[in-house]
């Protein structure tokens, strides 16, 4: 039955600070804003693929931080942390490196980023690897996963 998450939502202490990050930094494109809700909803991808919402003080005033993640294309990986360091976002890899190489989950396999929005949740850009997946392996550098593949 299920085909997919369709939707979202977080919860930000400001949901205009909020939504300034995520059109600013990752170019979301807005949807629908409800004020008197203090909520903004972003489609992501193609409209009606999928949905991603930020409500302020909802259900809680207690912001705590929460993970998601946005998929990426392979090419345009190392296009979006350039783009994010150039818009004062600071990038890691799954260990929380800053100038390290990127990260590869073998048992999937992709390679991500991470950065934290205003309220610290954590943010990652996923980018699915075209090889087999390798569950025996540790998450390892990008550049270590390309020379198991036979590529560095």
């Amino acid at each position: 039955m299920i085909r997919g998450l369709f939707e979202t939502h977080i919860n930000v202490s400001d949901y205009k600070i909020s939504a300034e990050f995520y059109e600013r930094v990752l170019d979301l494109i807005p949807l629908h804003e409800d004020p008197a809700r203090r909520s903004k909803f972003y489609w992501v991808g193609r409209p009606g693929e999928a949905m991603f919402g930020i409500r302020e003080h909802y259900p809680s005033p207690l912001v705590q931080r929460q993970h998601f993640a946005f998929r990426v294309a392979l090419e345009d990986l190392e296009k979006a942390r350039t783009r994010l360091e150039d818009r004062g976002v600071e990038t890691t890899n799954f260990f929380g490196e800053k100038d390290a190489p990127l990260s590869v989950f073998p048992f999937m396999p992709a390679v991500s980023l991470y950065f934290d929005d205003p309220d610290g949740h954590s943010v990652e850009l996923l980018a699915m690897l075209g090889d087999a997946p390798r569950p025996e392996l540790a998450i390892l550098p990008w550049p270590e996963w390309e020379r198991i593949c036979g590529r560095g």
